[in-house]
């Protein structure tokens, strides 16, 4: 009567630790899930396949609304991407029905932007940072070594989690400024410049400020945090 064998290679270590998954990937899941796979949806019902307005902005938040009550269900916590990109898409919807003069519809998308930046501003009041999510994978860059870094200075480092709120914060103010001067455009200025070429000028500025100001204070000296926490913790595994 034999007696079976583990076989090379296919045996299970009692104990042994499971298999990470690759730091990147799992970090940008979240703006994958959560922002990509709604905004691309819409545009590829809406523009694509020629779906009416409401239809895509309806199909297109299936994911957010399901994410968004798994959350709650299984955390009791609020997703907050999936909840930000839900609510706009609801505001959106509700916004398509409105109906009024030119200088009306290009201000009432100032609606769409100020709650963006509010939810993002009031993130990092709350030490929640929504920005988090697209800053962790820009810096982290696929590394284990800064990932680990990165949750021990979120723990224990105040400095790190104030920079990491001032960079929301940043992206925030300039979104709800973005939203104030596209309304005072809407009023002011002649309605065909800001038809053409206004609105998308004054939201590509806001982004240039996030950029520019949202790494002077807070992607370098984070990043710098980062390095010198992943350098001391590998430095011992060198010796």
């Amino acid at each position: 009567m034999s007696q079976a064998t583990d076989q090379p290679g296919t045996a299970t270590t009692p104990g042994a630790p499971a298999r990470e998954g690759n730091p990147l990937s799992t970090a940008l899941m979240p703006l994958l899930l959560d922002v990509a796979v709604p905004l691309g949806g819409y545009y590829l019902l809406h523009e694509g396949f020629g779906l009416s307005l409401v239809l895509s902005l309806a199909l297109s938040s299936v994911v957010p609304a399901v994410r968004t009550v798994l959350s709650l269900v299984r955390e009791r916590a609020v997703n907050g991407l999936a909840g930000v990109m839900l609510v706009v898409n609801l505001l959106s919807l509700l916004l398509s029905f409105a109906t009024g003069d030119a200088r009306l519809m290009i201000a009432k998308d100032s609606v769409i932007s100020s709650f963006v930046g509010g939810a993002i501003l009031w993130s990092a009041v709350r030490g929640t940072p929504l920005m988090t999510a697209g800053l962790k994978p820009m810096l982290v860059k696929g590394s284990s070594a800064k990932a680990a870094a990165w949750d021990r200075l979120t723990s224990g480092n105040a400095r790190f989690r104030s920079l990491e709120r001032r960079y929301s914060a940043v992206w925030g103010a300039a979104l709800l400024t973005e939203c104030a001067a596209r309304v005072i455009g809407a009023y002011t200025l002649p309605v065909e410049a800001m038809a053409s070429w206004g609105s998308t000028a004054m939201l590509l500025g806001a982004i240039l400020v996030g950029i520019v100001v949202g790494g002077a204070v807070g992607v370098s000296p984070m990043e710098k945090l980062l390095d010198a926490e992943a350098e001391q913790f590998e430095a011992p595994a060198r010796v």
